[in-house]
């Protein structure tokens, strides 16, 4: 396995800047922060005059009709620097965008879920190399598609392992074979999941090739068995409740639905209200709780859960992993062949991250614009949250993330 530290050189995170030379700029009255002191940015090292920069491209970007709103966070050292929202969660009804808006996150949940998993490894409940099909007998009975469109077994089983690096041979959930199979629809279960996605057949060997996939939701039931508990109880009880996650659920609640901000598709009079899946109006609990792509979270909420990654397992004494655990999972865990196909320059590790191997940082994204990256050489967290289709219009995570680079040098 390759250990070599690096990054998901996440193009861009959106930020927005603390209003600067003005002592009130230190009071907040938002969300419960938590373990986080709100601090001017220069105090911790960052130049207020990029920041600044981007939040004027932030508003930019709003009133051009790219994106509707949004909030973003950097924090530093443990120390919350810069805290914005802008724009609109609603076209419609003009509800602002706040510190307490809920998104979407889609495959933001990934690294939640490897957290999950991680913890049960650590209390010894599985091996990493333990084959799935120990816990799930119906991966015996996988097979391999072959370029003829012939079926066979693969050369050897699909481990736990595989699952958390995308070495499985899965597919990914918007793939033609998987709408085709019925492998995933909202209305089954976990159970009901596991089944149909190994009747389908796998697209290469495990552990030949990444591929990202639905991988993360198998995680999920997996969780469930290791733990004898359901997977959403799971992580309120583990992870959520302990770092004070609120407001990060696999829907929202009725009194939280006013604070759901819509997805809006770019068009060319500007903006349409657009639901990516119709099917999952996210204000209602779904049958399906996927490990991949399911939860609803908020910037303070991811604000906690990263900062607990950048502290290598612990958050405000809080300790939900153990140190050399993170230290794992956030290095490229791809062998040489497998990394060198994905061209050489990013890994990913079993924390569910993209990991630049030249830089030290990690993080991902999410299908409907939220992204984070966790820079452990400069112990800076960049949050970003939006809700548009296409997920980063005109660049702007790539813009945005230049701006956070230049106040940090």
């Amino acid at each position: 396995m390759t250990t070599v530290r690096g990054c998901a050189v996440i193009a861009g995170l959106l930020v927005v800047a603390l209003p600067l030379g003005r002592a009130e700029a230190l009071r907040y009255d938002g969300p419960d922060l938590g373990p986080f002191q709100r601090v001017a940015p220069a105090s911790v090292g960052l130049a207020p005059a990029m920041l600044d920069e981007a939040t004027a491209l932030l508003k930019r970007v709003v009133d051009e009709k790219k994106i509707a709103g949004a909030v973003a966070a950097v924090a530093r050292k443990g120390k919350l620097a810069y805290l914005e929202a802008v724009g609109v969660q609603d076209l419609e009804t003009r509800a602002p965008m706040t510190e307490r808006s809920l998104f979407r996150i889609y495959s933001m949940t990934k690294p939640v879920t490897a957290v999950a998993a991680m913890m049960l490894h650590e209390a010894g409940r599985f091996s990493l190399a333990d084959p799935v099909s120990k816990y799930l007998p119906e991966f015996k009975d996988v097979n391999v598609l072959l370029p003829d469109g012939s079926l066979r077994p693969p050369a050897r089983e699909i481990t736990v392992q595989d699952l958390l690096l995308h070495t499985s041979g899965f597919s990914h959930r918007t793939s033609e074979l998987y709408r085709t199979a019925g492998v995933r629809v909202r209305s089954d279960t976990l159970p009901q999941f596991v089944r149909k996605i190994t009747r389908a057949p796998l697209m290469a060997d495990p552990g030949t090739r990444f591929r990202y996939s639905e991988g993360t939701t198998v995680l999920g039931r997996l969780v469930e068995i290791w733990s004898g508990k359901p997977f959403d109880a799971f992580l309120e009880e583990r992870i959520f409740r302990p770092l004070g996650m609120t407001e990060t659920a696999f829907w929202v609640r009725p009194e939280q639905r006013s604070r759901l901000a819509m997805v809006y598709q770019s068009a060319r009079d500007g903006l349409t209200p657009f639901e990516i899946e119709p099917d999952l109006p996210f204000t209602e609990r779904p049958m399906l709780l996927e490990g991949a792509v399911g939860l609803v979270s908020t910037v303070p909420d991811y604000l906690r859960f990263s900062q607990m990654l950048l502290d290598r397992g612990e958050l405000n004494g809080t300790r939900i992993l153990a140190a050399r655990t993170v230290d794992m999972m956030t290095v490229n865990g791809l062998p040489d062949a497998v990394l060198k196909a994905r061209g050489g320059a990013r890994g990913w590790g079993l924390g569910n991250v993209d990991v630049a191997l030249d830089t030290g940082e990690y993080g991902w994204d999410g299908t409907a614009g939220t992204i984070f990256t966790i820079d452990p050489r400069h112990e800076l967290i960049t949050i970003l949250m939006w809700q548009s289709v296409p997920a980063d219009p005109d660049g702007l995570r790539a813009r945005f993330k230049a701006l956070v680079q230049r106040a940090l040098e």
